[in-house]
């Protein structure tokens, strides 16, 4: 069975509405085991992220699909001080291999999101994971997903809170695409 975790923080909840649609296309691959984990303030003291027990699950995910409003051009404070935390888990690389990806989620057109997204690569990077972003050319697709035109990964766009019907339809179609790359390069590493 291939884990896939959705992990994320949501302000306002457009973040976790992407994270449910994330996880939901991740769990129409068979074979996949989806777990969602939400970064929430009771996991934050001192300005520090302690759950260690998520840090520890993450260890055993197959992939991890990363999920961040974007606050002044980056990710939230929420969503930071769970990747400082990562750092234990960045010294002995028991991230590294595994299949990432990321969405975000501004109230502007351009209100760079795509400095999130780059966050998270570089964060996945970091942590010696494999990136997969959307294979979907912008406004190209039949279904018109992927309507802002990101292909570093997901992003999303609402000034109100309701969030475009083609953005969860995108995102569903990341969590799928994820699983399917995960899957995909379990077997070929002789891991099923």
């Amino acid at each position: 069975m291939i884990k896939v975790a959705v992990v994320f923080h949501s302000a306002s909840g457009s973040t976790r509405q992407l994270a449910a649609a994330v996880a939901a296309g991740a769990a129409t691959v068979p074979g996949i085991n989806v777990m969602q984990a939400e970064i929430a303030g009771a996991d934050i003291h001192t300005g520090r992220f302690r759950n260690s027990k998520l840090l520890a699950q993450l260890t055993h995910a197959d992939a991890i699909i990363f999920g961040s409003p974007t606050y002044m051009g980056s990710v939230s404070a929420q969503f930071k001080a769970f990747a400082d935390a990562s750092s234990e888990y960045w010294e002995t690389q028991l991230w590294a291999n595994k299949i990432a990806a990321g969405f975000t989620i501004g109230s502007n057109v351009s209100g760079d999101q795509l400095h999130t997204l780059q966050y998270l690569q570089v964060f996945a990077n970091q942590h010696g994971m494999i990136w997969a972003g959307l294979n979907i050319p912008g406004n190209h697709n039949t279904a018109g997903l992927n309507r802002l035109g990101a292909q570093s990964g997901l992003i999303a766009q609402s000034a109100d809170g309701l969030l475009n019907e083609t953005d969860l339809l995108t995102a569903h179609y990341l969590g799928q695409r994820v699983a399917q790359v995960s899957k995909r390069f379990a077997e070929s590493i002789g891991r099923r």
